[in-house]
């Protein structure tokens, strides 16, 4: 009897593996999802990201992690850089089935999407730059066209053979039986593969998905160079990051603050129904006087609330003048010293930034959102430019971290 219960349990665990496999490498009888990160730069694509991770998760299919998409200047196509270049898979399997774009390929396409089943999805009829291609009786995703949409499905060297227009169903799957709907009207056995043109996720990310930023982890290569960092570059002692946001794209996006309600990830401070307050241009485009001021008050807090863990330095990220100079005149008497990136790197200045002592971002940025989301996991202090007023913080006793 008992040589018959471990048979049992070996046979059961066989099975388990063999399930666990098939779903990994054999096929997920319960179909996949992807997307292309087609709209704006790392922020708004780790937004989308766990949106899309939280979709894929309600439809009950395997996320085919896409690559991330970057541009890089002089070149007149996007770049395509693995998704695990920057991010460990591993801990997102915590949450949900996935798989790299790259091992769905080269294992399983073939047999689970094959190239004549290969389908597009889109919301509604996508309209090609070039005119010739538009026929009014074949509507069509476009799927490929324009830059980063060509570039990013060629990499796989994938080509749809129609086109697929999913209105009126949507992405909100907290709200409502959106999931049921999707899963009754494309099948797994008909539709193995759900590749849609552009996320399936909002913009800002949803309030219910920030909480994913706990799955998304950095790569070893990046956690170690951000400690190297840390460790040899940084005096001893506390360190403040700050995120400045003020390259000349940006200087124009934020002439729309004075005609929006919200803008990008100006949830992330002011609540999802502006809760805490309207928007206002300083969110957007504090002044050189007003960093300062700001950097000087919040140093000074920390002296006063944690005298034994004072602020040594201030480690700065940019997408245009990190104000080094300016910074080091200003904080010197201070004893504080400002240090940057001695070559810009958009990421390990991320991983920098979430193991600060505290941090500075910006309210509007997307980029900052990302910093907020994964201090927010390890429970370490945030605060943005402007936020509160200057004028309502010394008449208000809203505490400025968030």
């Amino acid at each position: 009897m008992q040589w018959l219960k471990m048979k049992l349990r070996f046979v059961n665990l066989i099975l388990l593996l063999i399930s666990s496999a098939c779903a990994q490498l054999g096929g997920d009888p319960n179909g996949y999802l992807t997307y292309c990160p087609c709209m704006g730069r790392f922020g708004n694509q780790a937004d989308h990201f766990l949106g899309s991770l939280a979709f894929a998760k309600a439809l009950n299919r395997t996320l085919i992690l896409p690559p991330w998409v970057e541009y890089r200047r002089g070149e007149l196509r996007s770049r395509q850089v693995p998704f695990n270049t920057y991010f460990e898979v591993e801990p997102l399997k915590e949450y949900h089935r996935v798989i790299t774009m790259a091992d769905f390929m080269w294992h399983l396409a073939d047999d689970i999407w094959p190239e004549s089943e290969r389908v597009s999805f889109c919301y509604k009829e996508r309209y090609s730059l070039q005119q010739e291609k538009n026929d009014p009786d074949k509507p069509n995703c476009h799927a490929k066209d324009g830059n980063p949409f060509g570039p990013f499905w060629d990499t796989f060297h994938i080509d749809f053979v129609r086109s697929e227009f999913y209105a009126p169903l949507h992405f909100d799957v907290h709200h409502s039986n959106e999931a049921a709907k999707w899963q009754a009207k494309y099948p797994a056995d008909s539709y193995p593969v759900l590749a849609f043109t552009g996320a399936p996720a909002s913009f800002p990310v949803q309030l219910e998905n920030c909480k994913l930023q706990r799955y998304l982890q950095w790569s070893q290569r990046y956690r170690d160079a951000s400690k190297d960092f840390i460790r040899e570059q940084l005096p001893r002692g506390a360190f403040l990051g700050i995120h400045l946001r003020n390259g000349i794209d940006w200087v124009r996006a934020c002439e729309h603050v004075k005609d929006s309600q919200h803008l990008f990830a100006s949830p992330q401070c002011l609540g999802y129904k502006n809760e805490r307050g309207a928007l206002y241009p300083e969110l957007c485009m504090p002044s050189k006087e007003a960093i300062i001021r700001q950097l000087k008050r919040t140093i000074k807090n920390v002296r006063q609330t944690q005298p034994d863990n004072e602020i040594k330095s201030v480690f700065v990220a940019s997408d245009s003048n990190h104000m080094i100079g300016e910074l080091n005149t200003a904080l010197s008497r201070m004893g504080i010293s400002v240090h940057k990136l001695p070559e810009d790197d958009p990421y390990l200045d991320l991983a920098i930034l979430g193991q600060s002592n505290h941090f500075i971002g910006n309210c509007i940025s997307s980029y900052s959102a990302f910093v907020k989301r994964e201090r927010d996991v390890h429970g370490f202090p945030s605060y943005f430019w402007g936020f509160p007023k200057e004028k309502d913080r010394k008449h208000s006793n809203v505490h400025e971290e968030l």
